[in-house]
């Protein structure tokens, strides 16, 4: 997976379903590629509103770029997604100077 945009992009635009509202919430957002993943990383864990809503409803649309389209995402856990974790925060130091927070895997959806 990989994010094209002329010239290349520092953000990508994700978007999630409203927990509550069941509207559509749009973030603009950092983001780093790895292994065929695009990567999000949330400064405030999972007290961030968009990441409340991923952990109710996991599907999600991406806008980089030109290209669109539908994903689903879930927050690593630091135990079982140790080495994840460790390479998605190595590659926003290196790209953004900033690695912390929770990083969250998005798949692009299949089909």
């Amino acid at each position: 997976m990989s994010c094209p945009a002329d010239p290349p992009s520092a953000y990508l635009y994700l978007t999630t379903t409203g927990r509550k509202t069941g509207l559509p919430r749009e973030i603009e957002i950092w983001f780093v590629e790895s292994g065929g993943s695009l990567y999000v990383l949330a400064e405030h864990f999972h007290n961030a509103q968009w990441v409340k809503n991923i952990e109710q409803d996991p599907r999600v649309s991406v806008r980089c770029g030109a290209r669109r389209f539908r994903a689903a995402a879930r927050p690593l856990d630091p135990r079982r997604d140790a080495e994840e974790w460790r390479t998605v925060q190595r590659l926003a130091r290196e790209k953004y100077g900033w690695g912390d927070g929770l990083p969250v895997r998005i798949t692009p959806a299949q089909g």
